[in-house]
């Protein structure tokens, strides 16, 4: 049983995003997975990879707004800024034995639920006239990301 499925309802109809928030979901089951089979050492390696690849994606969609002149660029950048504060604290209790993980799962899965259905939704527009089939970043987007 997986513990969230994607759904059409966190398409924001970017393909190279949508494609990395369909990533940190397949994260977050893994965690699920991990947790349901106490597999403690698992869980810790889930959840650096979770870290990590959110902080990348959280660059590259910021570097994407920044690009598409989004004017509210820097709401969007404190928002990811205080929900990877809040995940770093949930890495720090359970790196320190704590049993955090439904908890983060939960938060994980709320906290995005509403940021990509609505933070998300809005830069899009945005995006979408920079990733255009004739623009220089459009092109090199498809060219490495292969859409």
């Amino acid at each position: 049983m997986t513990f969230w499925a994607w759904d059409s309802s966190l398409s924001i109809g970017i393909e190279v995003i949508d494609n990395q928030h369909r990533r940190i979901v397949d994260y977050i089951n893994e965690l699920d997975v991990a947790y349901r089979e106490k597999d403690r050492e698992r869980v810790t390696e889930v959840i650096a990879g979770l870290v990590d690849y959110t902080i990348t994606h959280f660059a590259f969609e910021e570097s994407l707004m920044e690009k598409a002149g989004y004017p509210l660029l820097d709401s969007h950048k404190r928002g990811h800024e205080k929900f990877t504060m809040r995940i770093a604290g949930y890495k720090d209790k359970h790196d320190r034995g704590a049993d955090v993980i439904r908890q983060l799962m939960l938060e994980l899965q709320r906290w995005l639920n509403v940021h990509i259905k609505n933070d998300d939704h809005d830069y899009a527009p945005y995006a979408e006239k920079i990733l255009g089939n004739s623009s220089w970043f459009g092109k090199t987007l498809r060219k490495v990301f292969g859409e």
